[in-house]
């Protein structure tokens, strides 16, 4: 019962915190319930503000897109780059679950594979800015030579997270972002590690922030 009531409640206010936001000084580009996500994607929002207001050059990225639920904003939120969209389109690589295994990060059996190309293409609003780069990571990199301005990570298992901060994060423009989802979702402990060994090593401070699966940022 208490907590229909705090769903009730958040279902009821949901518009009052989203219009509370005055960072932006103009309406909301988006408008989402907390429940979907609210934190993350006002992050996005905000900082893609700050690649704008400082002209950060450079494409946005990305990797692991599953069905595009993310995608589409990022998409939307930078309509004048190119944005690369990097997954397999068919689930976990087994060589990526190995390691998950190995290290007792996580089993890797959650099931990815209900996506398609066709699919993610159609959430788009600017779909002509898309480019699909499907296979696996960093295989699926070959022949790409971009800065980027904004990428975010969301491939959930460690190799294909560290693998990602280390080819992207030197790729980074100035004023630049990544945006690192589930750093603190129990359920994929190795995203957490990869960033902490990769930032470790790097000398690289990052921010985390409080979604429901929990993200982290790290800024250049």
């Amino acid at each position: 019962m208490e907590r229909q009531l705090v769903q009730d409640y958040l279902e009821a206010h949901k518009f009052v915190l989203e219009e509370s936001m005055q960072a932006l000084g103009r309406e909301r580009l988006f408008y989402v319930p907390v429940h979907l996500g609210y934190v993350r994607i006002s992050t996005l929002e905000l900082i893609a503000e700050e690649i704008r207001k400082n002209n950060v050059e450079g494409s946005v990225a990305e990797l692991g897109v599953y069905r595009g639920d993310f995608a589409k904003y990022i998409n939307e939120a930078f309509p004048e780059k190119t944005l690369y969209l990097f997954d397999t389109f068919s689930g976990f690589s087994e060589k990526d679950v190995l390691v998950e295994k190995a290290h007792d990060y996580s089993p890797g059996t959650q099931d990815f594979s209900d996506t398609n190309v066709a699919l993610v293409l159609d959430k788009m609003s600017k779909p002509d800015n898309c480019i699909i780069k499907k296979g696996y990571f960093p295989d699926s990199l070959e022949g790409l030579e971009d800065d980027f301005a904004f990428v975010s990570l969301d491939a959930d298992l460690y190799q294909p997270i560290f693998e990602g901060l280390k080819y992207f994060y030197p790729r980074l423009s100035k004023g630049g972002f990544i945006l690192i989802h589930d750093y603190n979702n129990d359920e994929y402990k190795g995203v957490k590690k990869a960033v902490t060994d990769y930032c470790h090593n790097e000398g690289i401070p990052f921010v985390p922030i409080c979604d429901p699966w929990g993200s982290a940022v790290i800024a250049k």
